[in-house]
């Protein structure tokens, strides 16, 4: 993984299944690992109310981004006010993240791109093409391809291209 120091970390309150979504996370994206986890022990499991030796932290890299997900109970819930976005080059990727992510989650939240994962987690299956189509100079072509865009739950370029054209 890379060397570079990364300032910002993000880090994902989970109620008791911090390792299972960190690990299926692990399994989704290449170059990713489990860095490092940590348990609960007698005082903190006392304090948050854990049970002792269940995880507390793991430290996961997904394609080099470091992450930190925190078994600590029900009291926060993910919403879609934060997601993470997945940057795709080719509809192939955008299929796989798409199928991969969506699996087992909800599906009443699909829409333009965003999905919500099995463990409540947003995220966004964009590819990077959309971005550039969004920033096009005539902007009777971007209202057109923005329409198509709002009927779609996963991303299909081939209909933004059309509808561009």
């Amino acid at each position: 993984m890379s060397s570079r120091f990364q300032r910002i970390t993000p880090f994902l309150w989970f109620d008791h299944q911090a390792e299972e979504a960190a690990n299926f996370y692990v399994s989704v994206f290449e170059n990713s690992r489990i860095v490092t986890t940590t348990r609960y022990n007698a005082e903190s499991a006392a304090a948050s109310g854990r049970p002792e030796g269940s995880l507390m932290t793991a430290a996961f890299e997904l394609d080099g981004q470091s992450f930190v997900a925190l078994d600590g109970g029900p009291i926060f819930r993910f919403n879609e006010a934060v997601s993470l976005v997945v940057n795709c080059h080719s509809q192939d990727e955008v299929d796989y993240y798409w199928s991969k992510l969506s699996q087992g989650g909800d599906e009443k939240a699909q829409q333009c791109g965003w999905l919500k994962d099995r463990y409540g987690l947003s995220w966004q299956v964009i590819p990077v093409e959309m971005i550039e189509m969004l920033s096009h100079s005539d902007p009777a072509k971007v209202s057109k391809m923005t329409d198509a865009m709002m009927k779609m739950k996963k991303i299909d370029l081939n209909m933004l291209r059309k509808a561009m054209a």
